[in-house]
């Protein structure tokens, strides 16, 4: 065998509680290979990555790995040696070498954990970081991820990808996160009707790959179809009964004609997608709908943070916000502030009368493992509920999201992460108010229900806000930005979440531009003050100075006035990103030729 080779299964069947997940499962794990695991929730995703942890067993076929072979698995139960102890201790249990210790730093460091903490006083979202710090911090020849990035704000998402990249073994990896998954696979795995496709390639071209092979696949099944038509034609003519061959072909066609019929069943289940309807909101007129005025917001215990100071923003009606920042920086107060649920220390919070939010929540409050699924729909019993204004069968509307009808009445307990996180959306989303809020959305969701979520969203004519680290989602979605940076401050951008990373890279070299120019400004100082009476190259520079400030002023007038058109960004961001940019830069050299002016001024003036 080849000596990379870590992990293989030979025709395999795997069962699970009586039902055949897959048949004739065959595929090979190399060290290097950096896997993207697709498939719609309940495919098996979750049942592949046991068998490859050894947690569950095969029923038939055969399995080799690595002798000694070290796994290590991320999903959502993760259990802690003691939770009353600190991160730290955990971790350290970990090691059987001391000399390993300094790794707890740096991914406590990279997650933002305080390894001094105790793990019983860290919120989920820190346990769950913790959590993926376990399976990451130990070498092992095989990763298993099951949803790293979520509840990691997106500096941890991009020093995670960064890791992953240079990992020393396989990694097989589902999520949600297209722009993850873009960034650092390889290859991919597309659990598909209970087999699994494999693509050379790395997800970036998946979306090109898999509609390749859907339209192959609808090609076969036409050319099948004249087949079996032919052979039922004849077949429906008539034969001698005492022509045994005749007989033969007889229950040949049927036989042909039933797995053809059971194969274009499949095929057109493969291509179903959840029925997409433009989602309504109450009609309002008001075009602002929520006001913030220096508005101040703290917390008090155990010490004061700062949540909001000073600030400011009008809300409208058709705005279309993304709330990024890290964890802990505000964004779920932001939104309590707005539904009512918390108010403001200072300044004051004007939010338009009777008007209502959805709220999606990523902790699924509104969702009880004891509860059927139907009742989580409709909770004060019945078999109908209101979708956009009209009354649908409940099990007509668990179709459109494509749940399985006859399991209507089965407890929420008995289906997945991505498939309780749909269920609450088709629940938000069944009879949207003029508000609608998106609590991290896209977590656990698989890549099907993401594109519709997205262009279910694209018809929402209300206020729409949503929360996320998933950076292609939100560029797919909003048009705004809210970016709380920490201690208060936030800053507003009025475009997409790429044209914002776009942006705040400008300021970032605008700031070491201005920086490198203050210590140019100090070294020419000094020079010049250690000689009273000025050179012939600075008396030049003095005479020059004023024609300079004239051509900038210029140039600053010309840029103002194209960036005065109102319909410049939404016609051309990239155009208006240039401008803004040169416009600062233009203004800062009027500051330093304005400020050089005086200086040279006041050394001529002392001679």
């Amino acid at each position: 065998m080849n000596s990379s080779l870590i992990y293989s299964l030979r025709e395999t069947v795997i069962a699970y509680s009586k039902k055949e997940i897959f048949k004739d499962l065959t595929f090979n794990l190399h060290k290097g290979e950096f896997i993207a695991l697709v498939g719609k929730n309940g495919s098996g995703k979750t049942t592949l990555m046991n068998v490859i942890n050894g947690n569950q067993e095969i029923d038939q076929g055969e399995l080799w790995n690595l002798e000694s072979i070290k796994t290590s698995y991320f999903n959502q139960d993760f259990d802690f040696i003691d939770e009353a102890q600190t991160v730290e201790k955990e971790l350290k249990e970990l090691f059987n070498n001391d000399n390993d210790f300094y790794k707890i730093d740096i991914f406590c460091e990279n997650l933002f954990i305080d390894k001094n903490k105790k793990i019983n006083t860290l919120s989920g979202g820190q346990q769950r970081r913790v959590g993926l710090i376990k399976s990451l911090i130990v070498d092992s020849d095989i990763l298993l991820l099951d949803e790293p990035t979520n509840h990691l704000d997106l500096e941890s998402i991009i020093w995670l990808e960064n890791y992953l990249k240079n990992y020393n073994g396989a990694i097989l990896c589902v999520s949600h996160d297209r722009q993850f998954l873009n960034n650092f696979t390889n290859k991919v795995f597309w659990i598909d009707r209970g087999s699994l496709k494999i693509s050379p390639k790395g997800f970036k071209n998946f979306d090109e790959w898999s509609a390749n092979l859907l339209a192959q696949e609808e090609r076969e099944l036409k050319n099948r179809k004249q087949f079996v038509n032919i052979e039922v034609e004849w077949a429906s003519r008539g034969v001698k009964a005492r022509v045994k061959r005749n007989l033969k072909r007889v229950e040949r066609a049927k036989e042909l004609k039933k797995t053809l019929e059971k194969d274009i069943f499949s095929y057109k289940k493969a291509i179903a997608k959840i029925k997409r309807k433009a989602i309504q909101s109450e009609h309002n007129e008001a075009k602002c709908i929520a006001e913030f005025y220096n508005t101040f917001l703290s917390y008090k215990a155990p010490s004061e943070k700062i949540i909001l100071k000073d600030f400011n923003l009008k809300i409208s009606k058709s705005d279309r916000i993304g709330l990024i920042g890290n964890n802990g920086t505000g964004k779920s107060t932001f939104l309590k502030l707005l539904v009512g649920e918390m108010k403001v220390d200072k300044g004051t919070l004007k939010v338009k009368k009777n008007l209502e939010f959805s709220y999606f929540d990523q902790m699924r409050n509104d969702l009880k493992d004891n509860k059927s699924i139907k009742k989580i729909l409709v909770p004060n019993g019945g078999d109908y509920i209101k979708v956009y204004g009209k009354e649908r069968h409940v099990c007509s509307y668990l179709k459109d999201f494509m749940f399985d009808p006859s399991k209507a009445n089965d407890p929420v307990s008995t289906l997945s992460g991505g498939q309780k996180n749909k269920l609450l959306l088709s629940k938000v989303l069944s009879n949207p108010k003029t508000g609608l809020i998106l609590d991290e959305p896209t977590n656990d969701l698989d890549i099907e229900t993401l594109d519709l979520l997205q262009e279910m969203l694209v018809n929402y004519k209300g206020t729409l806000l949503i929360v996320s680290h998933d950076r292609d989602f939100l560029d797919q979605t909003v048009n705004k930005i809210l970016f709380f940076e920490g201690d208060g401050n936030i800053i507003f951008f009025n475009g997409g979440y790429s044209d914002f990373i776009k942006y705040q890279l400008i300021l970032e070299d605008e700031k070491k531009e201005f920086s490198n120019n203050k210590i140019e400004n100090k070294t020419i100082k000094k020079n010049t003050l250690n000689n009273n009476k000025l050179t012939y190259k600075l008396e030049y520079e003095l005479e020059k100075i004023p024609e300079n400030i004239e051509d900038i002023n210029l140039h600053i007038s010309d840029l103002q006035l194209k960036l005065s058109d109102p319909n410049l960004f939404k016609q051309n961001r990239e155009l208006f990103i240039d401008l803004t940019k040169k416009l600062s830069k233009y203004e800062e050299k009027l500051n330093y030729s304005e400020n050089r002016w005086l200086e040279l001024m006041s050394m001529k003036s002392e001679n």
